[in-house]
């Protein structure tokens, strides 16, 4: 939420002080201590980006980019993707606005590449908004868990079936899953709670992203 604020923010005063300076251009000298600071802070934040794909690459798997970025749950990669990706297109805008207004000796050049490091931020703090709102409010887990629960469902010799599974993704790596079975009529008590024992154990092997999990009985209606 900070992230998204100080986009919004930044992205509103770039486009003011665009707008500003487009109207009231003044020339643009002496840019070698700029272009200098500008290149450096380019190749830092290039290096940070890079590093930041490196490793959604290993989580994303198969999965494409893209899709992975949709999909998810890893919002904190996600937010800082977005902002590297600001921070280098915003400072690649910079530098060309820069030259241009010092080459062509027309300011209105440099206005202009505030309005579009505006129009980034506020692009960047949208798309980071969609991507985390679910992860704030609550949505469901990937559909793997309740695929996986109702798999070992099917496999267990005294579980009729899966009468619902409810996920939540609470956040990165963790979900809450609450599930009800069915399990055959003649078990005792002690089968009974022995059998969930046992899904449980099964179910958190294969998905150790769950931390929490309720499992209860049922009969089929």
């Amino acid at each position: 939420m900070v992230a998204m604020l100080l986009f919004t923010i930044g992205g509103m005063l770039s486009i003011y002080v665009g707008l500003h300076s487009y109207t009231h251009p003044e020339p643009v000298q002496n840019i070698q201590w700029g272009v200098g600071v500008l290149l450096f802070s380019i190749l830092l934040e290039s290096y940070a980006m890079y590093s930041n794909i490196v490793e959604m690459n290993k989580r994303r798997v198969n999965t494409r980019f893209f899709r992975y970025l949709r999909e998810t749950k890893d919002s904190d990669l996600v937010v800082i993707f977005g902002e590297n990706t600001a921070a280098v297109i915003g400072l690649v805008l910079a530098l060309i606005a820069l030259l241009t207004a010092y080459y062509t000796g027309d300011g209105r050049y440099d206005a202009i590449g505030s309005l579009a490091i505006g129009v980034v931020l506020i692009a960047v703090a949208v798309f980071l908004a969609v991507e985390v709102k679910s992860l704030l409010i609550g949505e469901s887990a990937d559909p793997r868990v309740s695929n996986t629960a109702a798999k070992i469902a099917i496999e267990h010799p005294n579980i009729e079936k899966m009468l619902n599974c409810i996920t939540v993704q609470q956040g990165p790596g963790e979900v809450m899953a609450c599930i009800k079975i069915s399990c055959k009529p003649q078990l005792t008590a002690v089968e009974v709670s022995q059998l969930i024992n046992d899904f449980e154990s099964r179910l958190k092997a294969e998905c150790p992203e769950i931390r929490w999990l309720f499992v209860e009985p049922d009969l089929v209606r």
